[in-house]
């Protein structure tokens, strides 16, 4: 007999609700593919029990592994995977405390990666131009460019047919879970942090979600897309 629906609901909801596993799909939010073994020192477990939670993922396509030599390496198995994590932090009382220090919480929730976009205060205030400036607009849950859009991403280098016919959604609203607002996901999202990633206006810190703004980023975030840091 097929499972229905809510069996399988239930399934993956029990799966994603272990303290072990919840971690280490917290930790993949970061866009980088990482070894059991550095998910077990994530995690806190041993070598033993986080490779038993990781077959577990993988056998329900919550993950996907890739052998690299010696190595095994653990991501996300699809990007919607990614989303519904970002998604469930929303569900996260603000009136919660937060175990990190202040200083952690403030990078986090001003800018940080989500996956492989831009989040947090600069993502939402960077999407919320995009919209203002005519360069995207909301229709049907999904962002599309505009003529104006289309002519801007091209001048930046990113070239939207290209991306428009992959398989992965071009552009969506992402609900970002410490501004409470839609930040951009998606193919465009994602061509769009790594031009500001190489372009130097943004740079990863070690061992975190958060990004770290740099004075040049400051001035063409405000010169491209009037956002003012």
């Amino acid at each position: 007999m097929v499972a229905n629906l809510e069996t399988h609901f239930g399934t993956i909801t029990a799966l994603i609700g272990d303290p072990i596993r919840s971690i280490v799909l917290w930790t993949l939010l970061d866009g980088r593919a990482y070894t059991a073994t550095e998910l077990a020192i994530c995690a806190d477990t041993s070598p033993q029990n986080i490779s038993m939670h990781l077959s577990k993922l993988v056998q329900a396509d919550l993950l996907t592994v890739e052998s690299q030599g010696r190595h095994r390496y653990y991501r996300f198995s699809r990007q919607e995977v990614a989303y519904a994590i970002e998604a469930l932090a929303n569900l996260i009382s603000p009136k919660k405390e937060v175990n990190m220090t202040p200083a952690v919480v403030s990078d986090i929730k001003y800018c940080r990666t989500c996956y492989d976009h831009l989040a947090g205060k600069v993502g939402v205030q960077l999407t919320e131009k995009l919209i203002t400036q005519n360069m995207i607009e909301l229709q049907n849950k999904t962002y599309s460019l505009t003529t104006k859009g289309n002519k801007f991403f091209k001048s930046f280098g990113i070239d939207t047919h290209e991306l428009k016919n992959n398989r992965r959604v071009f552009a969506k609203p992402c609900l970002d879970w410490s501004e409470r607002k839609y930040h951009m996901a998606g193919s465009l999202g994602a061509a769009l942090l790594d031009k500001m990633l190489q372009a130097d206006w943004l740079r990863r810190k070690k061992n975190s979600r958060a990004i770290v703004i740099t004075s040049t980023g400051q001035r063409e975030l405000y010169n491209k897309f009037k956002v003012a840091l």
